[in-house]
C-alpha cells in the first residue's frame, strides 16, 4: 500500500501548482478587467460590451480549475464538530466510509461535463451576448477540474487507505487549520 500512497504528492503537487497559478493569475486578470470597466464607465462614459462578461468567463474558469487545489488545502467546506475528535485512524475510516458519495458525484459531473463540452466544442458554442465570445473553452474546463478533483480525491484515498492500515506516517500535534 506504501507505494500507492506515493503517488499522492505527486498528485497534490500538481493540483498545488495548478491551483496556485489559476487561484493567483485569473484571479488577479479578474480584477484588472473589472478595474478597467470600472474606470472606462464612470472616468470616460465609455462602458465596454466584453469585460463584465470575460470575467464572468474567467470566473467559471476560476471556479472549476481550482478546485482540485482546495481538496489538496482541506478548503472545502467540512463539519468538523465530532470529526476532529477521531484519531488519525479513525478520520481515515470515516473519510473512506464517505468516499463513495464522493467519486459517484465527481463521476457523474466528470461524464456529464465531458458530454456537454463535447457538443459545445464540436459546434463551436458561442454566447448569445452583443459580444459573442466563444465559450466552448470554458466548457472544457468542467472535465478538466473534474479530474483535477478526482486525482486530489484518488490521493487522498490512497493516503487515507495508508493510515488506516499503516498507521500515521507522523504523529498529528493540533489542527491545520
Amino acid at each position: 500500500m506504501s507505494r500507492l500512497a506515493q503517488l499522492a504528492p505527486l498528485i497534490s503537487a500538481l493540483n498545488h501548482r495548478l491551483g496556485a497559478f489559476f487561484i493567483s493569475y485569473l484571479a488577479l486578470l479578474m480584477a484588472f478587467i473589472l478595474l478597467y470597466e470600472i474606470i472606462a464607465r464612470y472616468l470616460f462614459s465609455a462602458p465596454t460590451i466584453w469585460a463584465p462578461e470575460l470575467a464572468q468567463l474567467l470566473f467559471g474558469a476560476y471556479v472549476m480549475l481550482s478546485g482540485g487545489y482546495l481538496l489538496a488545502h482541506k478548503g472545502h467546506v467540512n463539519v468538523d464538530l465530532i470529526y476532529n475528535r477521531f484519531s488519525p485512524r479513525g478520520r481515515a475510516a470515516v473519510n473512506l466510509l464517505t468516499s463513495f458519495l464522493f467519486f459517484a458525484f465527481l463521476s457523474v459531473l466528470l461524464l456529464e461535463g465531458w458530454t456537454m463540452a463535447r457538443e459545445s466544442v464540436a459546434m463551436l458554442e458561442t454566447s448569445s451576448s452583443a459580444w459573442n465570445p466563444p465559450i466552448w473553452p470554458l466548457k472544457l474546463t468542467i472535465p478538466l477540474g473534474a479530474t483535477l478533483i478526482l486525482l486530489q480525491g484518488l490521493a487522498d484515498t490512497l493516503v487515507d487507505l495508508d493510515v488506516l492500515f499503516n498507521g500515521p506516517a507522523i504523529e498529528e500535534h493540533g489542527n491545520d487549520a
